[in-house]
């Protein structure tokens, strides 16, 4: 069950709907979003049906929901949520390019990679300082020094930054660089992180997990709903198949019918799903026919000396290829572009 606040609601109206399913013997979790304020209840509900909690000031409406992912499910919001990321809109009516290095590992090259991102229409930077790998030899991000660097960037070139955050212990720190926290497929379970996440008041992007199902996905995006963040944008990026041509298997369904369970914005990786330069664009094309939300793409300016994920990061010519596509078909399907912020984001 969840109880909708009013945007009027007052702070008191909200503590008083706390306190009295407190009182009932239940618990409420209360999660902020761009637009509204809800209250998730667990407990006995008919207990809370005999509160009368549509009568509190400031209540909306109180909705018994049947989807085990309360906060998160269209059920209680209908309508398609937008998520506001240093200024820059993800969600319906509009398409949002997300570009940038994998990895961060010079000023020099995280610049030029975002520079490259930019022109081809790029609103949000993405880029890694903390880089959990399959192997423990492989090269695992600069750690601090990279949030140093993407924030000197997003200074000099105005995009708001999109980075992974990959131990609960670190969230306060990146969360002071970064406008966006990514929670990586590697951790799209690790639901202390995801409780750490969820109360700050950072937007989050949630990566699909390696082979988890669309209801696993959305329970991990409720626990950071749960502890008040419902500022939300999931990110399919390919699953665990027993199909091993690409990387993984993007799994373009699952952009229209998590469109049709949940009301947060969903973006595509299709990088990280194909593996392979070539198979990318024409999977972004995939992606924005389905209705995605936005694409995320890596870049860099020398993909054959890049320290991670060099064989999918696009170069120039793609990218040239890439602003074709986002300019020309979101159009068709009634949306825009989504354009970089006029001013720079708030800076650490």
């Amino acid at each position: 069950m969840v109880v909708v606040m009013g945007t009027e609601a007052a702070p008191q109206d909200v503590a008083g709907v706390v306190a009295a399913v407190e009182g009932a013997g239940g618990a409420a979790f209360v999660s902020r979003g761009e637009t509204r304020t809800i209250v998730g209840l667990v407990g006995d509900i008919a207990r809370f049906q005999s509160l009368n909690l549509a009568a509190l000031p400031g209540v909306v409406e109180v909705l018994r929901i049947s989807k085990p992912y309360k906060l998160v499910s269209r059920e209680n919001h209908p309508q398609t949520s937008t998520i506001v990321v240093g200024g820059v809109p993800i969600g319906p009516g509009t398409f949002t390019l997300v570009a940038g290095p994998c990895a961060v590992e010079t000023p020099e090259q995280t610049l030029e990679a975002a520079l490259m991102a930019k022109k081809a229409g790029a609103a949000l930077l993405r880029g890694g300082a903390y880089k959990p790998r399959t192997s423990p030899y492989a090269f695992q991000g600069l750690g601090e020094r990279g949030l140093r660097i993407l924030a000197d960037v997003r200074a000099e070139t105005g995009l708001p930054v999109v980075t992974e955050v990959v131990e609960a212990d670190d969230v306060e720190l990146v969360a002071s660089y970064a406008d966006m926290l990514q929670v990586g497929t590697r951790n799209a379970q690790n639901f202390s992180l995801l409780q750490a996440i969820g109360a700050t008041d950072k937007p989050v992007l949630l990566k699909r997990g390696l082979q988890s199902t669309l209801e696993e996905w959305l329970m991990a995006a409720e626990y950071v709903a749960q502890r008040g963040n419902l500022n939300i944008v999931l990110c399919e990026r390919g699953i665990r198949t027993f199909e091993n041509a690409t990387r993984n298997t993007l799994d373009v369904s699952a952009v229209p019918m998590l469109h049709s369970l949940s009301h947060l914005p969903v973006v595509v990786d299709p990088s990280h799903a194909a593996g392979l330069r070539g198979l990318v664009v024409p999977l972004a094309r995939a992606a924005m026919g389905a209705g995605a939300d936005g694409v995320m793409v890596d870049v860099h300016p020398h993909p054959e000396s890049a320290l991670c994920d060099g064989p999918q990061a696009l170069v120039e010519a793609d990218l040239l290829e890439l602003a074709a596509a986002a300019r020309d078909f979101p159009p068709l399907l009634g949306r825009v572009l989504t354009e970089p912020p006029q001013r720079l984001p708030t800076t650490r």
